[in-house]
């Protein structure tokens, strides 16, 4: 008898995977967060919007990439949810904008709930640490056009912030200073590239190279650092002119987006040694130092554009969370560019 499972679609499954995601989902909540009771969408309570005087909201939406395709082979799905977090809050977070509320889409070619599960508990505790909540999502079969084992995976977020306190470009001036705030690996982008690399030059994922510390698909896979909290805790303590997430297009291309047409960033190379997984990339893929930098973070996540009288409290306050910082250039006249000059220090 022909029916929606024969053809490919397991109702009872998408069932479970709801029910296995619920206790992961209800530890990414919000106080302002209301049940739904059709179930059909999240309710998230505006009248916390009224203590500001200007509310403006802010939105953003992105996906993982390539990277899913790693962790499907190395059948690892708790993390590549976290990833995501990290792509979509972080860009809110640039205008100074608090994420508020999250949610997801998946797809997958079969759905195998304890899969479908593990991913949402890594959107959820990302979610967590972006201090948003994760209010809803969607799960589809697609069998036909995806294999059974593999998965896409988005999602979209809202965030607020105070019309009089949105930071960016408007704010940048000739004599700030730009600080680098550390990533914690490749997180989710240029992975086309790697995946590239490790074809072309035969690298399984459980090489034991002698660059790294741990197996190549591991530090591979590491998760997107999630700037949120940090950021907004840096722009109620210190004054902040403006941030860049560092994501596609790498270091210059993305600070060049946060700059006035008035001046120019000028960053210097050598002011940090970036992480060992960008030399094994370089190295066995025969990447150039160009290609490099406008691919990859090359452990450079965010910048924080700074007064200069402001650079010591900033970098204080973001190493008391944790968080490596330093100086990595400054703000000059120009005309809306970003460039970096020398060479990285040996690592």
């Amino acid at each position: 008898m022909t029916s929606y499972k024969t053809a490919g679609v397991d109702i009872e499954a998408g069932d479970r995977a709801v029910a296995l995601m619920k206790a992961h989902v209800a530890g990414a909540r919000r106080v302002e967060v209301v049940d739904d009771p059709s179930g059909f969408s999240g309710l998230f309570d505006a009248s916390a919007l009224l203590r500001y005087e200007r509310p403006l909201l802010s939105t953003s939406t992105d996906g993982v990439g390539t990277k899913v395709e790693l962790a499907r082979r190395m059948g690892v799905y708790d993390t590549i949810g976290h990833d995501l977090v990290g792509m979509v809050v972080d860009d809110l977070v640039v205008c100074g904008a608090e994420p508020l509320f999250m949610t997801d889409y998946i797809a997958c070619g079969k759905v195998v709930p304890e899969r479908i599960a593990a991913i949402v508990a890594g959107v959820a505790d990302g979610c967590r640490k972006a201090g948003c909540a994760l209010i809803g999502g969607e799960t589809a079969e697609h069998p036909g056009l995806l294999e059974e084992d593999e998965f896409d995976l988005a999602g979209a977020a809202t965030g607020v912030v105070e019309a009089s306190a949105v930071l960016g470009a408007a704010r940048v001036r000739p004599g700030d200073v730009v600080l680098a705030l550390a990533s914690s690996g490749v997180h989710s982008n240029g992975f086309s590239l790697v995946r590239h690399i490790l074809s072309a030059k035969g690298l399984p994922l459980d090489a034991d190279l002698p660059e790294l510390t741990r197996p190549l698909g591991e530090e591979l896979l590491t998760p997107t650092r999630i700037y949120a909290l940090d950021c907004l805790d840096l722009a109620s303590r210190s004054e902040v002119h403006a941030f860049a997430h560092i994501t596609g297009g790498g270091l210059t291309a993305n600070l060049a987006r946060s700059l006035p047409p008035t001046v120019d960033a000028v960053l210097h190379r050598d002011s940090w040694t970036p992480p060992a997984v960008f030399e094994v990339l370089a190295g066995y893929g025969g990447v150039t130092a160009e290609e490099m930098n406008r691919t990859f973070n090359l452990g450079v996540g965010m910048c924080a554009i700074v007064p200069a009288d402001a650079v010591d409290g900033a970098v204080a306050v973001l190493t008391e969370r944790g968080l490596p910082a330093w100086v990595v250039g400054e703000i000059v006249p120009g005309s809306g560019r970003s460039e970096l000059i020398g060479k990285h220090p040996t690592a």
